[in-house]
């Protein structure tokens, strides 16, 4: 179980979680590098607003990561199911010729 100290965006608090102590600060360290690009990229200044873009990027970044993985697993799908459409036909194959010879 680790503990966390926020100081961001004007708000400062204490968090416990059943994460490692290090594990949190790797997500903090990195929610501050998109605060931060946020706010020079997009010329905010206000807390809040910081906060909600700088949430819409993560979960953009996630959406987009889930959806390379899901793409991923499908094309492994696919070529499974091929795979399998290839192993009936040379069976099926396989059958004709014996009942033909």
């Amino acid at each position: 179980m680790g503990s966390l100290q926020i100081n961001l965006l004007g708000a400062s608090f204490a968090i416990r979680a059943s994460e490692e102590s290090a594990y949190l600060e790797k997500l903090l360290g990195y929610y501050k590098r998109i605060t931060q690009e946020v706010e020079k990229t997009g010329g905010l200044k206000n807390p809040t607003e910081v906060a909600i873009m700088s949430g819409i990027a993560l979960v953009d970044e996630l959406y987009k990561e889930k959806s390379k993985n899901a793409q991923q697993v499908n094309m492994q799908h696919t070529a499974n199911d091929d795979d399998e459409a290839e192993r009936l036909t040379l069976k099926m194959i396989e059958k004709i010729d014996k009942v033909l010879h």
